[in-house]
C-alpha cells in the first residue's frame, strides 16, 4: 500500500513538473477544451465572497443608465458636518447624509468634488452608503488623492550633486469619481439608484476634507477617436506650428498624486536627459515607485496657437520580462478618447520614443486651443485589471477551500486514511472543478494578452493541474495537501507581482504634425564608451558620499559633528537632506553623515575612530557602551528632562544606567493581536480582550483545525517578549530596581511562566510557524505580532484586504490600589535609538546634544517617516518613538486610537551588566518546560540563580555594587 501511495505522489509530481516546464517553454497551445461552453461566473454555495461588485453589475445589468445629472446640495445635509466658506465640512469620523429623488431607475457614476484640508498628509477615505446600506464591497473603503510637488527648486550639494527638493501638498479642488483603489476596474464604479426618494451618505474613515459638491452623472462611455476628432474644429495651423516642438522633461513634473513620485537619477544608459557618469542628476521619473493602479503624474506644456498637436513619449519599461505597463493619458483633466485609456508598454531594456498612435501607426490628433495645458499619465492594469480581479476571487475562494478541509483533515493529515471529503464536504469538490477551468482560463487570457507564458503565470497552470488531478483522484488532496497550501500562497505572491506597472520616463514631447523628433537609440559604441567611463569613475567618484562634505579648517577636528547611520542607503540620503537643508543652516553645525554597516561601530570606537554620534542601534547597545565608559551621559545636559517629554518612560527605559541617561529613542515597536474579522464571524467569535479569553476561544478555534499564533522564542531571536508582557500585567518586573538581580522568581513571574508555557504544553500552539502565510490562508485568524506586521500585510496580502483587522494586545484581569478591577494591557516595547560616543571635547558634545535633540524631535520625526514611506513605499511606514510625531503619520482614525493606546501601555526592557544571560536562561527555561515538561516553578527558579549569579559577576567586572 506505501509503494503504491509512494508512485502516486510521485506521477503527481512529475505531472506537475511538465505542466510548468510546457507553461514555460512558451508553445502556444491553450486550454479552451477544458472550460468553453462552462458558466464560470457560476457561484458554489458556501465557498466565495458575497456582495462583490461583479456580482452587483450582474444583479443590475438590466438597468439601463440614468437619464440626466444629478447634483446634490451641500447644504442640505443632515449629520456630522459644518458648512463653512470653503464647503461642507467633514471631519474624519462622522457621516454626512444627501436626500435626492429620481424619477426613474438608473446607473450613475458618483464624482466628489473636494478640497482637502492640511492634517496628517494620507489620502481621504470614505465609505458610501446608498439608502442606508453599502451598495458592494469596494464601496466601503473609497479613497481620494491628495496632490503633490516640489517644495522647491532642485540645489546641488558641494560635491555638485542634485539634491532632490521635498515634496510638499498642494491644496486644489478635485473633483474625482468613486473609484476601485485597486486598479482592478479602470472606469469608474456604477451605482444602482431606485426611483423615488433616496439617500446617500459618506461616512469618514479617515482625514477631514470639505466637500464642494456631490454628481451623480448617468453612466456613459468615453468617445472613440472618430466621435473626438468629428467634435473639434477644422483648423489651419501655421507652417511654425505645424514644425514647433516642446520638449518637457520627465523630472520636471508640476503635480503629481503621491509624494513617491519624485525625481530619480539613472545612469545606465548614455542616451538619458540629462546625463552624468559622475555627479547624481535628477534625470527620470517613476521606476519602482510607480507601479500601482491609479497614481498619476503630471506634466504642463504650452502650445503656440489653436490646432491639432501629437505626443510623444520617451519611455522604458526594463521591469517585467512577459508583462506590459500601462497609463492612461489625460489632457487637461480629462480622457480625450477610448483610445487612450490603456497604452501599454511592453518589456524593452532600452528606452524608447513612442508617439502615441493606432496600431497603423498613425498618430493621435489631440486638439488643444494656445496657451498652457496639462498632460497627466496615471498607472492602470489596462486589460490585466479584470483578470488580476479574477485571480484575487480566485485565492479567496481557494483559501476557503483549504480551511474546509483543514477542518477535516489537519494540518498534516495521513496520507494514506480516506477522510471522504466528497461525502463531507462535496461542495470542496465542486468548488475546485469550478477553479481549475477558472485558473485554466486566467493563463489562456494572460498569454492573449501580453503574447508569451511567463512564470508568474505558471504559477495558476500548476495549481490548476493540480485541482483537476484532486477532482480527478480525491486520495491525491491529503497526499499534497501541504503542497495545495505552498501553491496558493505562490499564486497570491505571482498576483501582487503582476499588480505591479512600473514606467520610466525621460521625457514627453508635445509637436505639430510636421516636426522633426529625435533620434533616440543606444548602438553599440554609445553602450561601450559608457560602460568604460563609468568602471573609470568609480575609481575616482565616491558615489557612497551622501550629500554635502565639509572638511575641518587648521585641524580643528571639533568644528564638523561626525554622525554615522547604521539602516540603508535610502534612509541615510534622506537623513543627509534634512541635515543639510533644515539642522545645518538653522544650527550652523556642519554635519557629515556616513552610512556604515552596524557590526563595524565597536572595533572603530575601541581603536578611536568612532563616530560622534550614531543612529539607529538597538536600544540595548547605550548602555553595554557606558558601562565600558564609551558613551555619553546625557543627563549632563540641563534641558533633557525636557527632550524626555516627548516619549513614553518605555522608550527611553533601556538607556538608563546608574541614573545616567544614554541615548535618545528613535523608534518604538510593541506587538498588537491581529485578527482576521471574516474567519471569527464564521466561527461566531469576537477578538479577545483577556488571555482568559483568548485560551476561552481556543476549543473552538482548534476544533477547526486552526490555531493561534504567540511568539516562541527561537533559536535566533531568543524572545520573550509575551512571558516579559505578562509578569508586567501582574505588577512583577523582570529586574530588582537597582538592576542586581532579576526577580522573575517572584510570584508575578512564576505565574506568568505557568500561563506561558501552558499555552504550548496544554494548549498545543504552535511553536514555528510563519504568521504572514497563515494569517492570509486563515489557518491563523489570530495571532501576536509587532505591529509592523501591518505593513508587511497591506503590501503581500491584497487578496484579504478589508477582512482584517488589530486591537489591542490582551490583557490581564487585575486589581489596582484603588480596589477597582481593570484589564492591563501592557506590552514589552523594544526598538531603535541615537547615543554619543563619549568624548573629552566639551564642542563636540554640545554640537552632538543640539544634533540628537533635532533628530527625535516631532518635526523631524514627522518629515523623515512621510518622506521614507514616499520613497519605499507604505511597507517602510516609520514606527516612530515620538508620542506626538506618531499622531501625524499615515494611520487611519481607527489604527491610531489603537495605536496611542496601546503605546501608552508599554514597559521597557531594562539593560543591566549580564542582561544578556536574562533572555538567554529564560529561553532554555521555556524549552526545558516543553521539551522535557519539567515543573515550571522549579525550572524558572532554578534559571533564576544562573541568572543572577551571570549579573553578580558581571557587575564585579564593572566595579558595581551587588548584593
Amino acid at each position: 500500500m506505501k509503494k503504491i501511495g509512494k508512485s502516486i505522489v510521485a506521477i503527481g509530481a512529475v505531472a506537475l513538473a511538465i505542466g510548468a516546464a510546457v507553461l514555460l517553454s512558451g508553445e502556444k497551445e491553450d486550454f479552451r477544451a477544458k472550460y468553453e461552453g462552462v458558466d464560470l461566473t457560476a457561484e458554489v454555495q458556501g465557498i466565495g465572497r458575497s456582495n462583490t461588485y461583479d456580482q452587483y453589475l450582474r444583479e443590475y445589468e438590466q438597468v439601463a443608465p440614468g437619464k440626466e445629472a444629478i447634483s446634490l446640495d451641500m447644504a442640505s445635509f443632515t449629520g456630522d458636518g459644518v458648512m463653512e466658506e470653503e464647503g461642507l465640512y467633514t471631519v474624519e469620523t462622522g457621516t454626512v447624509s444627501f436626500s435626492f429623488t429620481t424619477e426613474t431607475d438608473g446607473m450613475y457614476f458618483i464624482q466628489l468634488d473636494y478640497f482637502p484640508v492640511d492634517s496628517r498628509g494620507v489620502d481621504m477615505e470614505r465609505s458610501l452608503y446608498i439608502n442606508g446600506s453599502i451598495p458592494f464591497d469596494g464601496a466601503d473603503s473609497l479613497k481620494f488623492n491628495r496632490l503633490w510637488t516640489d517644495g522647491g527648486e532642485v540645489r546641488k550639494d558641494n560635491q555638485g550633486n542634485d539634491i532632490r527638493p521635498t515634496q510638499v501638498e498642494r491644496f486644489e479642488r478635485q473633483q474625482v469619481y468613486c473609484r476601485d483603489d485597486m486598479g482592478y476596474i479602470s472606469s469608474p464604479y456604477q451605482f444602482y439608484i431606485p426611483a423615488g426618494e433616496n439617500v446617500l451618505s459618506l461616512e469618514a474613515l479617515n482625514e477631514p476634507m470639505y466637500l464642494k459638491g456631490i454628481l451623480l452623472q448617468p453612466v456613459q462611455s468615453f468617445d472613440t477617436y472618430a466621435e473626438y476628432s468629428a467634435k473639434n474644429p477644422d483648423v489651419k495651423m501655421s507652417e511654425e506650428a505645424e514644425t514647433w516642438l516642446q520638449k518637457v522633461q520627465g523630472e520636471a513634473a508640476v503635480t503629481r498624486s503621491s509624494p513617491s513620485l519624485y525625481a530619480r537619477y539613472d545612469r545606465s544608459s548614455p542616451i538619458t536627459e540629462p546625463y552624468s557618469i559622475t555627479n547624481t542628476i535628477l534625470n527620470v521619473i517613476g521606476g519602482d515607485a510607480w507601479n500601482a493602479a491609479g497614481q498619476w503624474i503630471e506634466w504642463e506644456v504650452e502650445v503656440p496657437e489653436d490646432g491639432y498637436y501629437n505626443i510623444s513619449l520617451k519611455t522604458r519599461q526594463a521591469y517585467q520580462r512577459g508583462s506590459l505597463s500601462c497609463r492612461m493619458l489625460y489632457v487637461d483633466g480629462k480622457v480625450p478618447f477610448e483610445e487612450v485609456t490603456n497604452l501599454a508598454f511592453a518589456y524593452n531594456t532600452d528606452w524608447q520614443l513612442m508617439t502615441l498612435g493606432d496600431k497603423e501607426g498613425n498618430p493621435y490628433r489631440f486638439y488643444m486651443t494656445a496657451g498652457k495645458h496639462t498632460i497627466r499619465l496615471e498607472a492602470t492594469l489596462g486589460e490585466m485589471g479584470p483578470i488580476l480581479s479574477r485571480m484575487e476571487a480566485s485565492i479567496y475562494r481557494l483559501n476557503q477551500i483549504y480551511r474546509k478541509i483543514l477542518v477535516l483533515t489537519g494540518v498534516n493529515p495521513d496520507r494514506y486514511r480516506d477522510y471522504n471529503i466528497k461525502g463531507h464536504y462535496p461542495e470542496v469538490l465542486t468548488g475546485m472543478e469550478m477553479e481549475y477551468k477558472r485558473l485554466y482560463q486566467l493563463v489562456d487570457d494572460t498569454v492573449a494578452i501580453t503574447g508569451q507564458k511567463s512564470d508568474r503565470i505558471a504559477v495558476a497552470q500548476t495549481l490548476a493541474i493540480q485541482l483537476e488531478q484532486f477532482v480527478e483522484y480525491n486520495e491525491k488532496i491529503t497526499q499534497s495537501f501541504s503542497n495545495f497550501k505552498d501553491n496558493i500562497t505562490s499564486l497570491g505572491t505571482a498576483m501582487q507581482s503582476m499588480s505591479e506597472t512600473k514606467l520610466d520616463i525621460d521625457y514627453i514631447i508635445v509637436s505639430g504634425e510636421k516636426a522633426k523628433l529625435p533620434e533616440v537609440s543606444e548602438n553599440f559604441f554609445a553602450k561601450t564608451l559608457h560602460e568604460i567611463r563609468s568602471c573609470f569613475a568609480s575609481y575616482t567618484v565616491d558615489y557612497n558620499a551622501l550629500g554635502n562634505k565639509y572638511e575641518a579648517e587648521n585641524g580643528k577636528e571639533d568644528e564638523v559633528l561626525e554622525v554615522w547611520i547604521t539602516t540603508g542607503r535610502d534612509q541615510s540620503t534622506l537623513l543627509k537632506t534634512m541635515v543639510d537643508d533644515t539642522f545645518v543652516p538653522n544650527s550652523g553645525i556642519p554635519v557629515n553623515v556616513k552610512l556604515v554597516d552596524g557590526g563595524a561601530l565597536l572595533s572603530a570606537v575601541v581603536v578611536g575612530n568612532g563616530p560622534d554620534v550614531v543612529l539607529s542601534v538597538g536600544n540595548g547597545s547605550p548602555v553595554n557602551y557606558a558601562m565600558r565608559g564609551a558613551a555619553e551621559d546625557l543627563t549632563q545636559f540641563p534641558d533633557y528632562e525636557e527632550v524626555l517629554k516627548s516619549f513614553y518612560p518605555s522608550a527611553y527605559l533601556p538607556m538608563e544606567f546608574n541614573g545616567g541617561l544614554y541615548g535618545l529613542p528613535e523608534t518604538l515597536s510593541f506587538s498588537l493581536l491581529f485578527y482576521r474579522t471574516d474567519v471569527l464571524e464564521e466561527l461566531g467569535l469576537t477578538p479577545p480582550q483577556t488571555w482568559d479569553e483568548l485560551i476561552a476561544m481556543l476549543p473552538t478555534i482548534q476544533g477547526h483545525n486552526m490555531s493561534v499564533g504567540v511568539p516562541f522564542p527561537s533559536i535566533t531571536s531568543n524572545d520573550i517578549s509575551v512571558f516579559s508582557s505578562m509578569i508586567s500585567q501582574r505588577g512583577g518586573s523582570i529586574y530588582d530596581e537597582d538592576g542586581k538581580r532579576t526577580l522573575i522568581d517572584s510570584e508575578e513571574g512564576i505565574a506568568a511562566f505557568e500561563i506561558y508555557t501552558a499555552l504550548f504544553n496544554d494548549y498545543s500552539l504552535p511553536m514555528d510557524f510563519d504568521f504572514i502565510s497563515r494569517f492570509r490562508s486563515g489557518e491563523m485568524p489570530i495571532g501576536l505580532a509587532g505591529y509592523t506586521a501591518y505593513n508587511s500585510l497591506v503590501v503581500s496580502a491584497p487578496e484579504i484586504r478589508g477582512l482584517w483587522d488589530f486591537t489591542l494586545f490582551p490583557g490581564t484581569l487585575r486589581e489596582m490600589p484603588d480596589g477597582t478591577v481593570k484589564i492591563d494591557h501592557t506590552a514589552l516595547a523594544g526598538g531603535a535609538c541615537c547615543m554619543m560616543i563619549a568624548t573629552d571635547d566639551q564642542a563636540i558634545k554640545e554640537k552632538g546634544w543640539e544634533f540628537m535633540k533635532w533628530w527625535v524631535s516631532e518635526e523631524t520625526q514627522v518629515r523623515f517617516g512621510r518622506e521614507i514611506e514616499s520613497i519605499l513605499g507604505a511597507s517602510a511606514r516609520y514606527s516612530t518613538a515620538n508620542v506626538d510625531a506618531l499622531e501625524k503619520l499615515a494611520w487611519s482614525s481607527a489604527q491610531l486610537r489603537v495605536l496611542k493606546e496601546q503605546m501608552a501601555n508599554t514597559v521597557g526592557f531594562p539593560e543591566v551588566a549580564g542582561g544578556y544571560s536574562t533572555t538567554r536562561h529564560i529561553t532554555n527555561a521555556v524549552r526545558k518546560v516543553i521539551n522535557e515538561k519539567k515543573d515550571p516553578r522549579e525550572t524558572l527558579i532554578k534559571y533564576t540563580r544562573t541568572i543572577n549569579e551571570e549579573i553578580t559577576l558581571k557587575r564585579q567586572e564593572f566595579d558595581l555594587p551587588i548584593d
